[in-house]
């Protein structure tokens, strides 16, 4: 989100704030500048727990609190999430109130726009700093983009927004196969998902805790309709920083690998780290990766054993053992 389209929004009238009543702000990113909206009146909303412990800590409120004077939306890239949240906002938002979209021409916010003026009465967009920013009055005429279940392949449900929306992706196919008939008691599936890979733990044989952690509240959302087993405990948190109750014999991951468009290859490093934390002495590591990620330095640095199980031209398959006892 451009701070600078926002404050050229209200200085040209193209966006009134009304004198008061909460402004809801869905979806911005840690680092963005909220600073165009009075504080007090901002509820920050977002599903990415990163982003909302950020946005907690620097005084925003986070806690849902409708209907809302107003909403400003920070389009994401998927194009069913941006509309789910459309919809929500113009729900969510007194009838009449504004609701703003901004957006990055790279995400985006030109087909949105588009969507949009065939059923709202959207105003002139305003375009600067690589994207575009605009406002319609909130009421019906979205009902049809609200977010819904998506059922997939293999009796699981998704919904918009979540990573790998429509079906298992590659490689957590790859690593459910590979994984052994029996696994360690405790398992913490990290960057757990919509659940494809928790499924394939618990049919493994020993398990009898499995911790799914997840960052992004929907996905979370959708391991619990997709695990029912008992023995699956859920956790809405960052997995760099997760520690679960005691160390586990059995940590699986197909780690996240951006969170813009550019990739991040010390996302996956830190998702390495937190294993190591987590793991017994003889605890083991299964892991996928993309093929172009340099993670070998991550996993020498925190594994004794590493070793490479399988994979396709795309995607790596890798056991790694041994943790190292380094500071906790």
């Amino acid at each position: 989100m451009q701070s600078s389209r926002l404050e050229m929004a209200l200085a040209e009238g193209a966006l009134v704030l009304p004198p008061e009543g909460r402004i809801a702000v869905y979806r911005p990113q840690a680092g963005d500048d909220l600073s165009a909206l009075p504080r007090d009146r901002v509820v920050v909303l977002t599903g990415f727990r990163p982003d909302h412990d950020a946005f907690r800590a620097a005084g925003y409120a986070v806690d849902p609190a409708p209907p809302y004077a107003a909403a400003l939306v920070c389009l994401p890239r998927a194009r069913d999430h941006a509309r789910a949240l459309l919809a929500e906002a113009a729900a969510a938002v007194v009838p009449g109130g504004p609701v703003v979209v901004d957006g990055q021409k790279t995400d985006g916010i030109d087909p949105t726009l588009k969507d949009l003026r065939a059923r709202v009465a959207l105003g002139e967009a305003l375009s600067k700093a690589h994207g575009k920013l605009a406002v319609f009055p909130a009421g019906p005429g979205l009902e049809d983009w609200a977010a819904r279940p998506r059922p997939v392949e293999g009796g699981f449900v998704t919904r918009p927004g979540v990573f790998s929306a429509d079906g298992a992706d590659r490689g957590s196919a790859l690593l459910a196969a590979a994984l052994p008939a029996k696994l360690g008691p405790k398992v913490v599936d990290l960057g757990a998902g919509w659940g494809y890979l928790s499924a394939a733990v618990l049919a493994r044989e020993g398990v009898k805790r499995l911790d799914l952690v997840e960052a992004e509240a929907d996905a979370l959302a959708c391991a619990r309709d997709n695990i029912t087993d008992p023995r699956a405990q859920f956790h809405w948190a960052d997995a760099t920083g997760f520690r679960p109750a005691s160390l586990v014999e059995t940590v699986v991951m197909n780690p996240p690998f951006h969170t813009t468009r550019a990739a991040d290859p010390g996302l996956g490093a830190a998702f390495i780290a937190a294993a190591r934390r987590m793991l017994a002495p003889d605890g083991v590591l299964w892991l996928v990766a993309n093929r172009h990620l340099p993670y070998d330095a991550a996993l020498t640095e925190h594994f004794l054993t590493v070793e490479d199980i399988g994979g396709d031209a795309a995607f790596r398959l890798i056991r790694a053992a041994k943790p190292r006892r380094a500071t906790r």
